[in-house]
């Protein structure tokens, strides 16, 4: 599925939630069940610079496409990482490359969120991009 289809898709399944706080607090439930990234990944070098939450993302390659896991001290920001890394999960290097998302603007995260987590978001959209870059 092209990358516009997938981020419509993500924005279609939160946006339906009319309330701000439910629709984050759904985000934040959808990425608990995220693929985790366990007690022993979670080393300095998979550690996402910047985050003031710790975030650990590990990206992996399966037939020529990406995959991440990602753990963050944080269930708000782990939910956070995942609508992101859901969005590129299952990418090719390229399309990863290729595409920046607008998930954060048509959900109105940007508005809600504190400039620190968006912040942290950029640095969590950077390290996926990097992975991509390094394959």
């Amino acid at each position: 599925m092209p990358l516009a289809e997938k981020q419509r898709q993500l924005i279609a399944r939160f946006a339906i939630i009319d309330d701000a706080h439910e629709r984050l607090a759904a985000i934040v439930a959808r990425g608990q069940r995220w693929p985790e990234v366990v007690a022993a990944e979670r080393t300095e070098e998979r550690r996402v610079a910047g985050c003031v939450s710790a975030v650990w993302l590990a990206g992996s390659m399966e037939n020529g496409r990406c995959h991440f896991r990602l753990a963050a001290a944080s269930s708000l920001v782990k939910g956070l990482a995942a609508l992101v890394a859901e969005l590129y999960d299952g990418e090719t290097p390229a399309a990863v490359l290729a595409w920046e998302p607008g998930l954060l603007a048509a959900l109105g995260l940007d508005r809600q969120l504190s400039p620190t987590r968006l912040h942290g978001l950029a640095n969590i959209r950077r390290a996926i991009r990097e992975f991509a870059a390094a394959q």
